[in-house]
This record gives structure tokens, sequence and C-alpha cells, in this order.
């Protein structure tokens, strides 16, 4: 048994989806970001405001890659992608789902960026980040949910369903 793996954009659910999902497949659950503050023993924007945007994707990357777990779902940073060496040992742990959501939902969950956590460089905005991110997470994924309109349930019994067609349930 492998592990299932959440990446997508801030505030698309990913911590939320996937406490529900470790329930319904008796895994564990992990949340990536909850480790790094663990490790740094500082908040995300805490790390950011020290280190900079490229300094936590640093830290990031270490945390990620050093994940080791089976039968987990892992919910990652929304900036993980940036991490390829994290995303390559992802790939060998496990099945990636992105969790999609349009732009205009994002805004409307996200609140402060800045106390979020969210890793924006200097002028960048929302829009700019969300352009920038999507690419990655389509082409790290094994499996692609749009989350739009769905309950977290749905979203879950999708993943579950996706993951088991998959062969790697």
């Amino acid at each position: 048994m492998q592990n299932v793996i959440l990446i997508g954009m801030p505030g698309a659910g990913k911590s939320t989806v996937g406490v529900v999902l470790a329930k319904k497949l008796g895994y564990s659950f992990l949340d990536a970001d909850l480790v790094i503050q663990g490790r740094e023993g500082r908040l995300l924007h805490e790390i950011i405001a020290e280190r900079g945007v490229e300094g936590f994707w640093r830290v990031e990357e270490e945390v990620n890659e050093s994940i080791r777990t089976k039968r987990t779902v892992i919910a990652t940073g929304g900036s993980a992608i940036y991490g390829d060496r994290a995303m390559t040992h992802y790939k060998q742990i496990g099945t990636i789902v992105y969790l999609s959501l349009p732009l205009k939902d994002i805004r409307e969950r996200l609140g402060d960026l800045d106390e979020r956590g969210v890793t924006l460089r200097e002028g960048q905005d929302l829009a700019a980040l969300y352009a920038e991110r999507v690419p990655l997470y389509e082409k790290y994924a094994d499996i692609t949910v749009n989350c739009e309109n769905l309950s977290i349930r749905e979203i879950v019994e999708k993943i579950a369903r996706d993951y088991s067609n998959d062969g790697t349930l």
C-alpha cells in the first residue's frame, strides 16, 4: 500500500480533505506544513519572513524529501511543487492527487496571504502565483480532481474511487 499525496493551491482544501480521506481509507494523516513548523519551531509566515521565499522553499523541500511513510495521506504546502527532488520522492512513495479549483474560488477561501504563509515573490499577486503554479501541479499529478462546486464528501469519494481505479489501493 502506498501513500496519497495531495497538492494544490493554498485554500484548495488539502488538509481538510486529507483528514477525511485518511479516515475513509484507514490511513494515517500527515500535514507537511505542520512538520515544517515543528522542525523549525516557528509558524510558516515567520519562517518566510526570516529566510525569504527561496529560503522557505529549501526548508520545505528538505522536509518533504525526508518524509518516509506508508498508508498515509499527506497534505503538502501549496509551494511543495517548487521542490523537484521532493516531488520526485513523492512520486516514488505514492499517488499524487491535484485538488484543482478556479482562481475565483481560491481567492474567496483565502484570508490574509502573509499570515497564511503563502510564498509570494516581491510584486507577485495571487493571479500571477496561480498562473505560475497550475502547470506545475498538472505536471506532477497522477490524478486531478476538479473540486469546483463539490462538497468535502464528494471530493473524498472521487479521490477514493480514482485512487482505487488507479490500481494503487
